[in-house]
């Protein structure tokens, strides 16, 4: 399948790249955009050789700069405006039941939607001059849809604080926020950092990644005990599994595990 505004990549290892790919426009968040956006997780969720997504970007200062603002301003209905913005929520949804583990690789400014991009990953690689804000109510919008994704990822004053004044974050801030796991220098190799992370995730068994990214995902919401009872029946079909077993022998046995996927 060919998506236009994405370059979509496979390793050898079964890394699957999806960079955006709209430079000329600083990658914003056009209807197009996001349907390729779309169509490539979704091409990434069916294929059983991907273990691992990594959401990139090809613009060298940018990652993402949120949504197209002209699209805000032209004369669509309110209501084909409404009905055009669930792209959003369904990509947000959509990496948090992808059913692989997925990086962000941040090599440049990620603001407003790509910035929620960001926060809907398991991981994320800043390079070290990279940045990350909510600059919407600046030119009179305010980020409502990516508040589901600030306010379980950062410290509810510090997103006020982002959302409100229309702030950034540099990438150190980020990490001390604990939103963003590593900071690469900028000097540093920063594709193959990002790598190094892809490749050590797909290494690991895709349907225990796929079971533990599911429980992730469902036992969020969860009131405390039905999480530990949801969780302890995910644990039991996990030890059901030829790989939970595989895993085991293979400790015992001081060797590497070979996966089946079952």
């Amino acid at each position: 399948m060919t998506h236009s505004k994405v370059r979509n990549t496979v390793s050898d290892t079964g890394v699957r790249t999806i960079a955006l790919d709209d430079p000329d426009k600083r990658n914003a968040l056009s209807l197009e955009l996001l349907d390729d956006l779309i169509g490539a997780l979704g091409s990434a969720r069916s294929d059983p050789d991907t273990r691992c997504v990594v959401l990139a970007s090809t613009h060298p200062k940018v990652f993402c700069a949120g949504g197209n603002l002209a699209a805000f301003g032209d004369d669509a209905s309110i209501v084909d405006k409404h009905l055009a913005n669930d792209r959003f929520p369904l990509l947000f949804k959509l990496l948090g039941e992808l059913g692989k583990p997925s990086i962000c690789a941040v090599g440049g400014h990620a603001l407003a939607g790509g910035f929620g991009l960001t926060l809907a990953c398991d991981l994320i690689l800043a390079r070290e001059s990279a940045t990350f804000g909510t600059p919407e109510i600046n030119v009179g919008i305010f980020p409502f849809m990516l508040m589901a994704l600030l306010y379980r990822n950062l410290p509810r004053k510090r997103v006020n604080q982002l959302m409100l004044l229309g702030e950034r974050v540099s990438a150190h801030e980020a990490h001390e926020l604990g939103f963003v796991n590593r900071v690469v220098p900028d000097g540093d190799d920063f594709d193959a950092a990002v790598m190094e992370w892809a490749d050590r995730l797909a290494s690991k068994s895709p349907v225990l990644m796929r079971f533990g990214k599911e429980a992730m995902h469902r036992q969020d919401g969860m009131h405390y005990d039905d999480a530990l009872d949801y969780l302890q029946a995910q644990l039991s079909l996990a030890f059901a599994t030829e790989d939970a077993r595989e895993g085991l022998t293979a400790f015992l046995e001081k060797r590497e595990p070979s996966w089946t996927g079952r």
